[in-house]
């Protein structure tokens, strides 16, 4: 079977679910399948043919002002004559396509039903129905977080969006999912709760996964990571991925101020760009008094991130936007490492409430930071969690089985074409 991948995004260092695509292109070979992955690039002297962990690539030139997403990213004119002709050229038996919404836009999923192929469309994000991170659903600090209101409306899309509100783009997004795509999966039960909730059809769910490291970090790479960045012996938590408002960083900072109380020795990790980090939320944290509590390490990838992960006595993901899934909820329990998670989204899919470590309402600020607390207050419960964790990624959340689904789901969208 050939199968083409589209994925706007192509730098496995970007995120861990670039990695995954990678990794579940390598399983689909090593079963005798071919591979091709299509994505896109701003930068021109990345544009043509070249590998990624050592799956075959070709990136496409697209670069424009993200004001305009609602209108490119709907039909890019600039990437999909290229596709076109990969499509012609390779001729794949399926196309499976992640994140479209920028720049491969919706039109790629025309093109690829035009070539012949059955077209597989995997939900990573609400971007089908949302034009950012979903944040209105569940009231805020007002209501508390308790609202669960996940139909879109112009009523709540045009005050938020404002001028890049576009009024047909949902509806049209839905022609082309009902039209020119066989089989619809989301990474989490939740997030196909919230697809249905807008009309988008969803045909399965398909967790996310990670390829098993063939070893972790030693006690002298955590004692090197702890020396890097002046841990000493305190405790550590730790938060990861894109820095943003909605990723909760402002309500950790809170929680941070609480918890220094009992554990004034208390680090906080931060693993993402420092620069973001010093614009958006330093201010924050020396008004609250807790910034020599908090660590930037900046952007971690590879053995630095893996060693960051071993040092920690807890992971913390107190997102107030959905979640979808939070891959890097499993990175963490890969290195038994108990989790807090937020309740919004698919989290609570991954880390079970008192076995694997919490789920929490980010916006009851106590309760979330109280939750961190018992972790680092019973070093014996979070070991016992760690390891419980690191037991159910390897018995659930394996790249060997997320190939195999989406092989079944490959062979349902090719007979629904022969049909």
């Amino acid at each position: 079977m050939r199968v083409l991948i589209l994925n706007d995004l192509w730098d496995q260092r970007i995120g861990s679910s670039v990695r995954q695509m990678y990794q579940h292109a390598a399983v689909l070979e090593s079963l005798g399948h071919e591979t091709l992955v299509v994505s896109t690039t701003p930068d021109p002297k990345l544009v043509g043919k070249a590998t990624e962990l050592g799956i075959d690539l070709i990136r496409l030139h697209s670069d424009y002002n993200p004001r305009w997403r609602a209108w490119v990213g709907m039909h890019n004119k600039r990437v999909l004559p290229e596709l076109e002709k990969i499509l012609a050229e390779w001729k794949p038996d399926v196309v499976h396509t992640h994140l479209v919404h920028s720049h491969l836009s919706y039109g790629a999923l025309t093109a690829a039903r035009r070539a012949g192929a059955a077209v597989v469309f995997t939900a990573h994000d609400v971007m089908t129905f949302c034009y950012q991170k979903l944040t209105c659903f569940h009231g805020g600090s007002k209501a508390g977080g308790e609202q669960r209101d996940y139909a879109a409306r112009w009523q709540k899309c045009l005050p938020c969006q404002r001028a890049r509100w576009r009024p047909d783009r949902n509806k049209r997004i839905l022609e082309i999912m009902n039209r020119d795509v066989q089989r619809v999966t989301v990474v989490s039960d939740e997030l196909g709760t919230v697809l249905r909730a807008n009309g988008l059809p969803v045909h399965r769910r398909v967790h996310n996964a990670i390829e098993p490291k063939t070893s972790l970090p030693t006690a002298a790479d955590v004692a090197a990571f702890r020396k890097k960045f002046e841990l000493g012996d305190s405790p550590v938590i730790a938060i990861g991925g894109r820095l943003h408002e909605q990723k909760g960083v402002g309500q950790l900072l809170q929680m941070l101020k609480l918890l220094l109380g009992d554990f004034p020795d208390l680090k906080m990790i931060v693993m993402g760009k420092a620069d973001v980090y010093d614009r958006e939320f330093r201010a924050q944290a020396e008004t609250l008094g807790v910034a020599g509590a908090v660590v930037p390490t900046g952007w971690l990838d590879g053995d630095e991130l893996s060693a960051a992960y071993s040092v920690i006595d807890a992971l913390v993901t107190p997102s107030i936007c959905f979640d979808t899934f939070g891959l890097v909820n499993l990175e963490a329990m890969e290195h038994g490492r108990p989790v807090v998670a937020t309740c919004f989204g698919g989290s609570q899919e991954v880390v079970v409430h008192g076995e694997t470590g919490f789920i929490a309402n980010p916006f009851d600020v106590p309760v979330f930071a109280g939750r961190i607390g018992e972790l680092l207050s019973n070093p014996t419960l979070a070991s016992e969690m760690g390891k419980r964790g690191q037991e159910r990624v390897a018995k659930t959340f394996t790249i060997e089985r997320l190939c195999q689904e989406f092989l079944e789901e490959y062979e349902i969208a090719r007979s629904q074409i022969r049909v």
